[in-house]
């Protein structure tokens, strides 16, 4: 809990036990001037509500004043007012209890908002600090910002790469995940373009650039990412919409109720106390108190019930834009698969699969690539071999004992002399050769989890009416993940602009509802702010995603997405039963006390239709609290 929301809990609980002392007090003091015992109560009064009289009396010099914050005062002023009028009956109590349980609610809404997210600041690590530009033949390290178009730099292995351009020196392989989302290294040789942000996994390269710093892929991602969170538009709180028409409208009938009816009895001056005290009264019914505390309440414990799930809802905001969704838009890599390579296949020519990969796993035994780390996976047996060399961006030929075992792309093949017909395959594919003699192949995917099928088939159940995947892989690659996982449609090969391009043009057809889309990469940040409901993927996703998003999967169960939304519109249905059950209650009761209906009951009625209906409203929001998002109410 942050330190303002530590501060208002104790603010609440203070005045809350001045309160109940006052009571005490003045059941001790009974012959006690009326003045007097108002002074018990102030300080319980003033300790919960002087933020809330400074607020309506500013928003009054500035003469935009019908908010909740004036109705709030107008009502509790009243009450505590009332007591001193003819036939007035003290409600000093009640007038306290008022203005507390409006800062319960008001405690309870800014504690379901949140810290504010540091999105920006996570994508920064994405942004290389320094460029190795070469000068006079010479390197030397400089901002980014200060390499000319045409200048020419170096990247080491491990490096990131600081600005776009193409390659006109060295081989290597490059890891584009944090960019593209693809999960397989990107082999690079000379006339190659590539971009900034990638990490160089081998090879030392030089570049020439091609652009600015400024108009650099790395410099775009962090512009859409702040300009994306800029133009996601946030609805206004529920309570200061409803108060914008139902304040004027009390203010106005209090007012024409204390004073029309005297004016048309011919006795204003005997009959003008009378109708100010059903004024008063009016006003007291007509507080808001019940929709004040209730609806922030029910949207914080539906987040809380979500949280219990493993779902972290961030706001009321997203909880119902998340009850809203109708289009959700996936990435793929660490999202619908599992982010990694693993062996799907292994196909030995001339000996067992067993044993190709056993050789392919010793020879790759040394590296850290993540296709070395598939193999030896694959066959943890591995020999360690006694003497390695490396062809950058094509393979490794390792000595084990007095053979010569070379394992990588129809490249490496080629150059080392292997005659075989290699094939055309979908997915990474590499060769291994023993001796210069062809010995098979092992293919490679980054593998759909299991449970995508059951969660995409589960968000269709839900209402959901279209599923999208958006990946910065190969067009092949991505058809075929779609059809296994259950996706209505796929958009390939684009980079993190394209990707938002994308949203927007889901967002532009939104009449059919909301459009969320769920990722975990740092590439992923742009397109998770610019959605109507960013969902980040909790476990395996970067700070970056995670701080972008509305919405985190803590155990990246997609399952659980589809239950969020159910657990949402469960939310959602207990806030209309408050609306309705408060709004209804203070109707007829307005009405009544309006024409002195209820006699002697008017005040106790009066009080239940502020306190009693709060609390009522209070018991219906805490089922959220209890709801595993399984939609039962």
């Amino acid at each position: 809990m942050e330190r303002e929301q530590k501060r208002d809990l104790c603010r609440i609980l203070s005045s809350g036990a001045l309160l109940l002392a006052a009571i005490v007090l003045e059941r001790f003091l009974p012959e006690t001037p009326l003045v007097w015992r108002l002074l018990l109560f102030l300080p319980a009064y003033l300790l919960a509500g002087a933020d809330v009289l400074l607020s309506a009396a500013r928003r009054i010099v500035r003469g935009n004043f019908l908010d909740e914050t004036f109705l709030m005062s107008l009502a509790t002023l009243g009450a505590l007012s009332i007591g001193f009028l003819p036939y007035g009956k003290e409600q000093f109590a009640e007038g306290v209890f008022v203005m507390i349980f409006y800062q319960t609610g008001e405690f309870f809404q800014e504690l379901a908002v949140g810290k504010s997210r540091r999105s920006i600041a996570s994508l920064m690590e994405l942004r290389p600090d320094t460029a190795r530009v070469l000068r006079d033949g010479k390197e030397a390290e400089v901002s980014p910002e200060e390499v000319e178009i045409g200048e020419e730099i170096t990247v080491r292995a491990g490096e990131k790469i600081s600005l776009d351009g193409i390659v006109t020196a060295g081989k290597s392989d490059l890891d584009t995940v944090a960019l593209t989302g693809e999960s397989l290294p990107r082999a690079v040789d000379v006339g190659d373009s590539v971009i900034s942000g990638c990490t160089n996994l081998s090879g030392k390269l030089t570049v020439r650039v091609v652009k600015r710093y400024a108009d650099s892929t790395v410099a775009k991602i962090l512009e859409l990412m702040s300009g994306a969170a800029a133009r996601k538009s946030k609805s206004e709180r529920f309570i200061s919409r409803f108060a914008k028409y139902y304040t004027p409208f009390v203010v106005l009938s209090a007012i024409c109720l204390a004073f029309l009816p005297p004016l048309f009895s011919g006795a204003f001056a005997a009959s003008f106390a009378r109708w100010l005290s059903r004024a008063l009264v009016f006003l007291i019914v007509s507080c808001p108190c019940a929709l004040v505390i209730s609806v922030p309440l029910s949207f914080f414990g539906g987040m809380g019930g979500a949280s219990r799930m493993g779902v972290l809802i961030k706001s009321s905001d997203d909880l119902e834009s998340l009850a809203a969704t109708k289009i959700v838009a996936f990435d793929k890599t660490g999202t619908l698969t599992h982010g990694n390579f693993t062996v799907v296949r292994a196909v030995g020519c001339g000996i067992s699969d067993k044993e190709l990969l056993r050789l392919a796993a010793s020879a790759e035994s040394s590296s850290n690539h993540p296709v070395a780390l598939a193999l030896t996976a694959a066959a943890p047996d591995f020999t360690v071999p006694d003497e390695v060399r490396e062809y950058a961006g094509r393979g490794i030929v390792a000595r084990i004992g007095n053979d010569d075992i070379a394992v990588g792309n129809a490249a490496l093949m080629t150059e080392i002399g292997v005659t075989a017909d290699l094939g055309k395959h979908l997915y990474t594919t590499v060769f291994v050769a023993k001796n210069k003699t062809y010995c098979g192949f092992a293919e490679l995917a980054d593998a759909v989890k299991e449970n995508a099928p059951e969660a995409i088939a589960a968000l269709r159940f839900c209402g959901v009416k279209e599923t999208v995947m958006l990946t910065g892989d190969r067009a092949d690659i991505a058809a075929d993940v779609a059809k296994k996982a259950g996706v209505d449609r796929y958009c390939a090969e684009l980079l993190p602009a394209q990707k938002v391009e994308k949203i927007e043009e889901l967002l532009a057809s939104g009449t059919r509802g909301k459009v969320a889309f769920i990722g975990d990469g740092i590439n992923d940040a742009p397109v998770l702010s610019r959605a109507d409901v960013g969902v980040a993927m909790g476990a395996l996703g970067s700070d970056a995603a995670i701080e972008a998003a509305d919405v985190v999967l803590m155990d990246d169960d997609l399952t659980k997405l589809a239950r969020a939304k159910k657990h949402a519109e469960f939310t959602l249905r207990i806030v209309r039963e408050n609306i309705v059950l408060a709004l209804a209650v203070k109707a007829v009761v307005l009405a009544g006390s309006a024409f002195g209906l209820f006699g002697a009951w008017q005040m106790p009625l009066a009080v239940f239709a502020d306190v009693g209906v709060a609390v009522l409203a209070i018991l219906n929001a805490m089922r959220t609290m209890r709801a595993r998002g399984e939609g039962r109410a």
